[in-house]
């Protein structure tokens, strides 16, 4: 075995909870286009690429939703699930999952706003938060031989 494989484990159960309530907060604040809420779920030096807009830090990610929420994000909820979790050692975790964007109505995001994302989180001061989030359209735009 490798070393980089020795170091992905299974995270415990307790983890996988704690980790899986980052997205619920994350998504309650987006709900409520909280901006404060939602960049309190990141690290003080956390990266988050959403939307195609790259920011750092944990103020700039706020000024950025609290902007979004009152223009492009308006309205909107968020919608996610697990499609795969591992643990990276101790105090770091690696999320995957798939949803989107919902504008008001929608029950499942359109095929424009449906999203994979990664989501690194790390065990900060005893709770768990995000060091970097990004996402990227599940509809891939520039397809393979394969793929069409």
């Amino acid at each position: 075995m490798s070393a980089s494989t020795e170091l992905v484990t299974e995270p415990s159960d307790a983890d996988k909870a704690a980790i899986a309530a980052v997205t619920r907060r994350l998504g309650t604040a987006w709900a409520e286009h909280d901006a404060d809420t939602f960049a309190e779920q990141f690290v003080d030096d956390a990266t988050m690429i959403i939307a195609g807009v790259h920011r750092s830090g944990k103020d700039q990610i706020r000024d950025y939703m609290a902007e979004a929420f009152r223009g492009r994000f308006k309205g909107t909820r968020v919608t996610g699930s697990p499609i795969g979790m591992r643990a990276l050692g101790d105090d770091v975790a690696l999320l995957l999952t798939v949803g989107g964007v919902l504008e008001p109505g929608d029950t499942e995001p359109k095929d424009h706003r449906a999203i994979h994302a990664s989501w690194l989180v790390v065990r900060d001061g005893g709770r768990w938060r995000l060091a970097a989030y990004q996402n990227t359209p599940v509809h891939n735009p520039w397809p393979t031989a394969d793929e069409k």
